[in-house]
């Protein structure tokens, strides 16, 4: 399953989620790593993507700070892909509501669980 992680602003985020998926051992197609920037290798990249994980705001235009482009909110947004989306409050002027504060960390070990699961593999103790 080919695993597209989209981030934006300093990448650290993504990192850290590469990082986690690694560790892991998910049998994913890690597309992030490649490194690719910008526009158009997101829309590319969400046409075959399995899976795109990244903060909620990959749906949203002009989120993290304007680096989402409207194209790439409607590439992410229509993608065939499962998403699984960080429930990250930042300084962008989104909130999400209805979610337990958690640190990042804690949040990228929700996140491989799910993919974990997503993969059909049995949950790890966290």
């Amino acid at each position: 399953m080919k695993l597209v992680v989209i981030d934006g602003q300093s990448g650290r985020v993504g990192a850290l989620q590469v990082e986690r998926v690694r560790a892991a051992g998910l049998p994913l197609e890690l597309l992030a790593q490649r490194g690719a920037t910008g526009e158009n290798p997101v829309l590319v990249a969400c046409r075959d993507a399995d899976i795109i994980a990244g903060p909620i705001g990959i749906l949203m235009a002009d989120a993290l700070m304007g680096e989402i482009t409207p194209a790439m909110a409607v590439a992410v947004g229509q993608s065939r892909a499962q998403k699984v989306l960080l429930p990250v409050n930042s300084n962008c002027g989104k909130i999400v509501v209805g979610v337990r504060d958690l640190t990042l960390s804690q949040i990228m070990d929700e996140a491989v669980e799910v993919l974990r699961k997503l993969c059909g593999l049995s949950a790890q103790p966290l």
